[in-house]
């Protein structure tokens, strides 16, 4: 009969190869439980063991490693403008209303400008001829 080498990999190393991929693994878990990323994209956990043995061949210092390969999150898209300011510099904002100068309510009624930001109903409010005030809006 002949000799095998046979490794029990829950208890190599005390026990840390089995705990450093039980680490990697919940990593994983992790990243295909988060909404974030791609649902379907692979991941890996890669175990390495490096051995390098004594010049003599009769004791091996040996190495466990553990890495794992994550799908990274996705992108998110959006719109910007681009203009200048008063003095000439370049600015840049996110335009949040979908069209260059639109204003438009949220979900709890608030008006807003192209870029987010609150417009108190005061300034928006037009004096007509027969002095009814009605709002203006862009």
């Amino acid at each position: 009969m002949t000799n095998h080498t046979k490794i029990n990999l829950e208890r190599f190393a005390d026990g840390a190869l089995a705990e450093k991929v039980n680490i990697e693994l919940q990593k994983v878990m992790e990243n295909i439980h988060d909404p974030n990323t791609d649902a379907v994209k692979q991941r890996k956990v890669v175990i390495t063991l490096t051995l390098k043995p004594d010049e003599k061949r009769e004791i091996i210092a040996t190495n466990v490693d553990t890495k794992c390969t994550l799908a990274p999150a996705k992108g998110v898209a959006t719109t910007m403008l681009i203009g200048t300011d008063v003095g000439g510099k370049v600015v840049g904002r996110e335009l949040a209303s979908g069209s260059p100068g639109q204003t438009y309510f949220t979900d709890d009624g608030v008006l807003r400008n192209d870029e987010g930001e609150e417009i108190k109903a005061e300034e928006n409010l037009v004096l007509l001829e027969d002095n009814e005030k009605k709002v203006k809006f862009q």
